[in-house]
């Protein structure tokens, strides 16, 4: 338990350590330090790139860890090239270089966290009940690294606010500029979770299953009603969480947050996830999949449309962060737990990728496209963006899909208690 929940502390540190900051330092102008690329430009280094790495992932991840590599050496190496492209991306200015480069990234990072949630699946007694517990450290991991990156390299003097981001200090000169460190920062835990892989239990391949290609058998459970209502809901909700992550960042400085005050803003929402996921699996085991992941769904309605009300303070909008917690813990960490309950012991690896194609492959993709063209739509003149407008469309797709989930949704009967079948 131990390992595996370090394993996901390093997983998503290694993400949680730049997404966070590159919404706005791909958005601010080249004159504050930033690369002045367009909503569009962005949407794509962010949709685009890590939707080629999800759609690549069966190859990649479920074919070749389910049958032909142990789960840990090859993550390992995933990671080593991984962190040598976010190294070289830091030190590029180009919209083609960027581009390029973060579809690489995709390609190599997505895999790794399929590989995580099947190798912590693989080697728990009772993974529905576990599996939240291991899965929080990701969670924690991804807080870590938005609040260390700030204190080390964009700020200086810190000191305790009531206030989040509860501690803050003066900005250091081109504090914008500094913001590309952050893939530096990401490179560097990235090889060091690489070397850690090599010490997590040993998840060898399974060469004598009954299919020669895992993942053709994964993507036939979309026969199963329950799975495939979950996998078309899952694609507008993973469209509008992508567009979180793009329109977060600018959204804060517009409403007059420091850049070095972003990153750990946004992890109220993270502290949020802590909460809830420690009671994910009471919550599924007493309400069950249907109602849990409804009000998922639906907390994605409920924030955005708070943050299209332009009129409330400012303090209330950065709060209302905490409910990305009840969003990712209640649909995306609960559809996950549901993927491995419905798949054949065979493909696990695999299922949990299919299911990732969705929600980190054809969602975001679409969601860089929409958050792209929402910002040009609702460009405001003198610059900026209409945020309440941008926001209300948004919120309305969450509603969409809740209700959507919520009347078609038939959990298959399983057993959140029974042992791993790995």
């Amino acid at each position: 338990m131990r390992r595996l929940s370090f394993m996901m502390f390093l997983q998503y540190a290694v993400w949680g350590a730049w997404l966070p900051l590159a919404g706005r330092y791909l958005s601010a102008s080249t004159a504050e330090g930033g690369l002045g690329f367009t909503g569009g430009q962005i949407g794509l280094i962010l949709g685009l790139a890590g939707s080629i790495g999800a759609i690549a992932s069966p190859f990649i991840a479920g074919q070749v860890a389910d049958r032909y590599f142990s789960t840990e050496r090859f993550l390992a190496s995933l990671l080593v090239v991984g962190g040598v492209i976010k190294w070289y991306t830091a030190s590029q200015t180009s919209y083609q270089a960027w581009l390029w480069l973060s579809i690489a990234y995709g390609v190599v990072y997505m895999p790794t966290l399929a590989l995580s949630n099947s190798m912590a699946f693989a080697n728990l007694n009772h993974p529905g009940q576990q599996f939240p517990k291991i899965r929080v450290w990701g969670t924690i991991g991804w807080i870590a690294a938005s609040w260390i990156f700030p204190m080390l390299y964009l700020q200086t003097g810190l000191h305790v606010q009531w206030m989040p981001p509860f501690l803050v200090g003066p900005e250091l000169p081109n504090v914008t500029a500094r913001l590309a460190t952050s893939l530096h920062f990401s490179a560097l835990i990235s090889w060091g979770y690489a070397i850690f892989c090599l010490f997590l239990p040993h998840t060898p391949p399974k060469p004598n299953a009954v299919e020669p290609l895992a993942f053709a058998k994964a993507f036939r459970l979309l026969r199963e009603p329950s799975f495939a209502v979950l996998v078309a809901v899952s694609l507008p909700i993973s469209v509008i969480h992508q567009i979180y992550f793009i329109q977060t960042p600018p959204f804060l400085s517009h409403l007059g947050l420091l850049d070095s005050q972003i990153g750990p803003t946004m992890t109220i929402g993270q502290f949020s996830e802590i909460a809830v996921m420690a009671g994910l699996g009471w919550g599924l085991s007493r309400y069950g999949f249907r109602s849990v992941i409804s009000v998922g769904a639906f907390a994605y309605f409920l924030r955005y449309m708070i943050w299209s009300i332009p009129t409330l303070p400012v303090s209330v909008l950065v709060a209302s962060q905490a409910l990305h917690g009840v969003c990712y813990a209640c649909f995306f960490a609960a559809g996950f737990i549901y993927a491995d309950r419905v798949a054949p012991d065979d493909a696990r690896h695999s299922v949990q990728t299919v299911f990732g194609i969705l929600i980190l492959g054809g969602g975001p993709v679409v969601g860089g496209i929409l958050s792209g063209w929402l910002a040009e739509h609702y460009k405001v003149v003198g610059g900026g963006v209409d945020f309440a407008a941008l926001w209300r469309v948004v919120a309305l797709i969450g509603l969409g899909a809740a209700v959507g989930f919520a009347a078609f949704f038939r959990a298959k009967p399983v057993s959140l208690s029974v042992p791993s079948k790995a």
